[in-house]
């Protein structure tokens, strides 16, 4: 009769066990002091992001200046470029476009030349949180394409792994926030609500990461509740639990940082 109480874990066993497999990854291959010393959580406060700029484009490159330099990727070398911008479903005050495609929020690319470029929408610029956590994602594609060994599930599971691998660099939070927007929009001729999601992990998925990174480096669940969305508060404070009962941790901490070599 007491399970009946019981609450139902987070996430399914499934991706629980996903979860696990692609933090041993990720500390096997990018892990050891530099994780555990140098790695921070990374804050939507001005101490972490003190830049003033004065144009939609100055925001985007200071921006990307600084989470490059937080996912200790400062001598990496790529290339910033915007994407053209998303056309307007919004034709006249009561005529829209149906199912118009937008444009990626950002993507990774790799040429022959061996020269990588990270692109943005334009549109996410005047959203901070969804900028920073979409740069962390094309920065985690950068540093886990150099990996000898495939992510947990196979090349086909990279996605996945890399939300998890933004929130491993330090931007679980922005990973979090970003996951889901639900928001009323009110123009001069018009109102309504809108939604859109980034990245391709859930919610809850990425609270799950986020609480093993912390238990990893031993950082307080308070240090990171202010800066959350009110309905993952909870969720975390949840996560974190399920991470402790299931001993997570010390299976993780026991893993050796030991990088596959060409």
């Amino acid at each position: 009769m007491l399970n009946l109480f019981k609450s139902k874990p987070l996430l399914s066993t499934d991706d629980t066990e996903f979860q696990v497999a692609t933090y041993n990854w990720l500390l096997k291959n990018f892990g050891g002091q530099a994780f555990f010393e140098g790695t921070k959580l990374v804050l939507p406060t001005k101490e972490y992001f003190p830049s003033k700029v004065d144009s939609e484009e100055g925001a985007a490159r200071e921006t990307f200046k600084v989470v490059k330099h937080y996912a200790g990727m400062d001598e990496w070398p790529c290339k910033l470029q915007a994407q053209e911008e998303d056309v307007d479903p919004k034709v006249a005050p009561t005529l829209v476009i149906q199912d118009v495609d937008s444009g990626p929020l950002g993507t990774f690319q790799a040429d022959e030349s061996e020269e990588v470029v990270i692109t943005y929408n334009p549109a996410i610029v005047s959203n901070p949180t969804q900028l920073v956590a979409t740069y962390a994602h094309e920065l985690a594609h950068y540093l886990t394409a150099t990996a000898q060994e495939p992510p947990p599930g196979g090349w086909e599971n990279w996605e996945f792994a890399t939300d998890m691998a933004a929130t491993f660099l330090g931007f679980g939070i922005f990973m979090a926030n970003s996951a889901f927007n639900f928001q009323q929009y009110t123009d001069v001729d018009s109102q309504g609500w809108q939604y859109n999601r980034s990245g391709y992990l859930s919610e809850a998925e990425n609270i799950f990461a986020l609480a093993i990174f912390l238990e990893l480096k031993s950082l307080p669940i308070e240090k990171v509740i202010p800066y959350l969305k009110p309905n993952l508060k909870k969720l975390l404070k949840k996560a974190i639990r399920e991470v402790s009962d299931a001993g997570i941790i010390s299976e993780l901490s026991a893993v050796e940082f030991s990088p596959v070599s060409n």
